[in-house]
């Protein structure tokens, strides 16, 4: 089973409700799954995104870098939300979205890996541990990001707020 790291858009409204009622933000983001499944949109299009099994890493560099904000993990939890995965969801407020959005905007791809090898990832037992072992491309990564950084430009545009788990 692998780990993939989630996200998904919510408006103020939704997650205040979503804070209020967990069960109700499982529901949600299942109808948004369902909505968005055969459509895929445009990351600054969707509702939703995935960064795949490439969130740890992205961890690892964006904290390499003094990223300001948890655009992997989230900053809040959703108290009394049950596990959809590998824990409860966790949240980004919008105001953390904007600054998490200029400061993506702010840090090209390249800066990300500058001086980064594939060795220090598996060292560091970045997930999965087996491609940075085999000495794998940095790419998969960096593709990642750069289909992040879109998605959240267009939540903090928006005024979205952000909730994030593993799943």
């Amino acid at each position: 089973m692998s780990m993939i790291g989630e996200y998904a858009r919510l408006t103020p409204a939704e997650l205040d409700r979503a804070v209020r009622d967990p069960d109700w933000a499982r529901e949600f983001v299942d109808e948004l799954v369902e909505t968005e499944l055969d459509v895929h949109p445009e990351p600054s299009e969707a509702r939703l995104h995935e960064v795949d099994k490439a969130w740890h890493a992205l961890d690892f560099l964006l904290r390499r870098v003094d990223f300001p904000v948890d655009v992997v993990h989230g900053e809040e939890e959703i108290l009394g939300a049950e596990d959809w995965g590998y824990g409860p969801p966790r949240f980004l407020r919008p105001e953390r979205v904007r600054i998490a959005a200029k400061a993506l905007s702010a840090t090209p791809h390249e800066a990300l890996i500058e001086g980064v090898l594939p060795a220090e990832l598996a060292e560091a037992g970045v997930y999965p541990a087996v491609v940075w072992e085999r000495g794998e491309s940095l790419d998969y990564v960096t593709g990642h990001y750069q289909a992040l950084v879109p998605f959240l430009r267009a939540a903090a545009d928006t005024g979205d707020a952000l909730l994030i788990w593993l799943d």
